[in-house]
């Protein structure tokens, strides 16, 4: 077991209680996604997890020591972790190549410069090793701290929204490059984001948080398949909600249904196209059926009326 979380109870303040006996355990060499709307606790609890903030009870177990609070650390931080903020902190008249090697070794000088160049490619940054951060966009300041923050091979590595400043195009490249290099290097990886559906690949675990609250903690399939409730369902983009009286109208076992897990097909429920939009490698379509407006994808635009089965 590389992380423990036991009973944690953490609050801003008295009158809005965040964590109230939080508990969540995390194997070596995972890679786990925080997920949840804005202000559900996750950057809270890596800031936890990471020693920035002080907790009110419970306790915090890594790697089998016990974890402290910034009242009891005279340094903020915990060894054996790493954590990649929103702030990026990287020193400004140094050149991205320095800013990365910052806590290697200078007794190797050779082994320190193959080191940098091998995670400047890591996230797509070799061209910039000589420039000063200043020059640099918030999305390749990012990924200049997520480097150097994989220097030092921690245990643990702490991503907070890791590619919220970065463009599409780049993403898709460093998230394949980050994930296949952190699971090479068996680094343990814990990751908040809003975009669960782009990082699903790579995860083995998805720990859902509403309101500070632990409300799923399962492998990505399970999550997408089965989710909780609603509110779990919706982190992975639209979704058609059914109450019990509308599973037993629309013969349906399940209460969400995603637009891809409705089918058009020659025979089934018939039903009437309200729009037909162009969405990209899909129609987006608002479909009536039986007083119901449902959203629903397809390949070609449609008209009039169609047939639906659900999946």
């Amino acid at each position: 077991m590389l992380l423990e979380i036991s009973h944690l109870f953490f609050s801003y303040s008295e009158e809005k209680p965040l964590f109230q006996n939080l508990n969540l355990r995390i194997d070596e060499g995972k890679t786990i996604a925080l997920a949840g709307e804005s202000g559900c606790g996750k950057s809270t609890l890596i800031s936890l997890i990471y020693g920035l903030l002080d907790w009110g009870k419970g306790e915090i177990i890594f790697d089998g020591q016990k974890l402290f609070g910034p009242k009891k650390n005279i340094v903020p931080g915990e060894s054996g972790m790493k954590l990649v903020a929103q702030n990026y902190d990287l020193m400004p008249y140094a050149t991205v190549a320095e800013n990365v090697g910052k806590f290697l070794s200078n007794i190797n000088l050779d082994e320190k410069k193959q080191t940098v160049k091998e995670l400047l490619e890591v996230v797509g940054l070799t061209e910039y090793e000589n420039v000063l951060p200043k020059y640099l966009s918030g999305g390749q300041q990012q990924r200049v701290s997520i480097a150097r923050a994989l220097s030092v091979m921690p245990k643990l590595l702490l991503l907070d929204e890791p590619f919220s400043n970065i463009d599409y195009s780049r993403k898709v490249e460093l998230r394949e490059r980050l994930f296949k290099y952190v699971k090479e290097k068996k680094i343990s990886l814990i990751i908040s984001t809003h975009e669960i559906q782009e990082v699903m690949p790579w995860l083995d675990q998805i720990v859902v948080l509403q309101d500070g609250r632990l409300i799923q903690n399962d492998a990505p399939e399970e999550t997408y398949r089965n989710p909780y409730n609603e509110y779990v369902a919706r982190l992975f983009g639209e979704v058609n909600v059914f109450n019990d009286e509308e599973k037993k109208a629309f013969g349906v076992e399940k209460s969400f249904y995603f637009p891809t897990e409705i089918k058009i097909a020659e025979n089934g429920l018939k039903a009437e196209v309200v729009e037909s939009r162009f969405g990209g490698n899909h129609y987006w379509n608002k479909i009536s059926a039986n007083g119901k407006t449902l959203t629903v994808f397809s390949e070609h635009q449609l008209k009039d009326s169609v047939h639906l089965l659900f999946k």
